[in-house]
């Protein structure tokens, strides 16, 4: 009598290419993300993808993506049938304890399911933001500029948005930044009032629906027409991921026919504050990136 061998257990490895990327491709669909591989790229040149691999192939994933002091945690993904061998928590802690060797306090943005998980970890919530969904284009209504003008970004401007990036965020992500330069054109716009930068917004096509974020802003009032101006521009189905404490725009996009999908909450390692300027942060890049 044969009897039959013990299946392997994964191997967890800090090796990602892009010969990995139809692999990735699957985990993205099986949970229904919107990520395409120019999103792995940036992991790829940026940061560090761990994998889990059985049999050749890319099962499960977690990425980290450093920014100076700390780094982001993301893209942790399991294929439906392997999602209980505790594979996503394996590369979770492999994450953290490669940060914890660099000296990065690990963040990371976490849905109402992902959140126990965290907070078992050491994770505490620092503030909160939701992902709104325009699934078509609907006429938008023309927001008070006051004296807030808005214009396509050039090349003269980066320097000068990574740093205003920079101040907001608490950490240059310039690298990031360009990778998005040019994923969604209509969407890359400056904010100028009285000769000074007033906000900024950059975007990304997906592959299921494009998403704006960057929008970092002084007020309302840029961060609106920054948002008018680009969504008048766009087609198709839009994500934005905006901070709960700008309710004013909340308002603003439910008439331009957006509507609320998840709440997430951002989260820090063993401390209860985050490394932002929050009073500018209206949407951040997506969940997988800060």
């Amino acid at each position: 009598m044969v009897r039959a061998m013990a299946p392997s257990e994964p191997t967890i490895e800090a090796s990602f290419t892009s010969a990995d990327f139809s692999d990735a491709e699957a985990l993205v669909r099986a949970a229904g993300w919107n990520q395409l591989p120019a999103d792995w790229e940036i992991f790829r040149d940026l940061g560090t993808v761990f994998v889990a691999r059985e049999n050749g192939r890319v099962i499960a994933s977690a990425a980290t993506l450093p920014y100076g002091q700390f780094a982001w945690i993301s893209m942790v993904l399991v294929l439906p049938e392997h999602r209980q061998r505790s594979l996503g928590t394996r590369l979770l802690k492999r994450c953290m304890a490669a940060l914890n060797e660099k000296g990065c306090v690990p963040v990371l943005d976490a849905t109402p399911a992902g959140r126990p998980i965290y907070r078992a970890l050491g994770f505490q919530d620092t503030w909160g933001f939701q992902r709104w969904v325009r699934p078509d284009p609907k006429p938008m209504t023309s927001p008070n500029a006051d004296g807030t003008t808005v214009r396509p970004i050039v090349d003269a401007d980066w320097n000068v948005i990574c740093a205003y990036d920079a101040a907001a965020f608490g950490a240059d992500r310039s690298a990031l930044l360009h990778h998005l330069r040019s994923r969604l054109p209509k969407a890359e716009l400056i904010a100028e009032r009285r000769g000074e930068v007033a906000g900024f917004m950059l975007g990304r096509n997906g592959r299921s629906s494009s998403q704006i974020g960057p929008l970092v802003a002084e007020d309302d009032v840029a961060a609106r027409v920054l948002l008018a101006r680009a969504l008048s521009a766009l087609e198709g189905p839009v994500y934005l991921d905006l901070a709960d404490a700008k309710t004013d725009i909340y308002a603003w996009l439910a008439k331009a026919g957006f509507t609320s999908q998840r709440p997430l909450t951002r989260m820090v390692l063993g401390r209860a504050t985050g490394f932002e300027d929050t009073a500018r942060t209206f949407a951040v890049v997506g969940p997988e990136f800060g």
